[in-house]
């Protein structure tokens, strides 16, 4: 199911728009931009899902690239975890 505001806010920024309960059928456009179409919504979303998962992904691994390099600096795992916050081991 589309996500239609993160498409709109992914791929219409600074446009005006409201929406309820993720429903197409709600949205109200506020812009002097022309109204993108449900079609156009749905087709987009693919794309939008991906940008979702490659900023997860791209945090994660950053992440653990500060992890490692910490590790190689001589931080043991406690340390480590607790300057992340965590309670395990990594």
């Amino acid at each position: 199911m589309t996500d239609y505001a993160a498409v709109l806010v992914a791929n219409y920024p600074g446009a005006q728009w409201s929406l309820s309960g993720n429903d197409y059928g709600t949205l109200v456009w506020h812009d002097d931009t022309p109204k993108p179409t449900q079609a156009e919504l749905d087709a987009a979303w693919p794309a939008v899902q991906q940008a979702q998962a490659d900023a997860v992904a791209a945090k994660e691994a950053a992440k653990q690239s500060a992890i490692d390099k910490l590790a190689a600096l001589g931080l043991t795992v406690d340390e480590i975890n607790a300057a992340f916050g965590l309670g395990g081991a990594q």
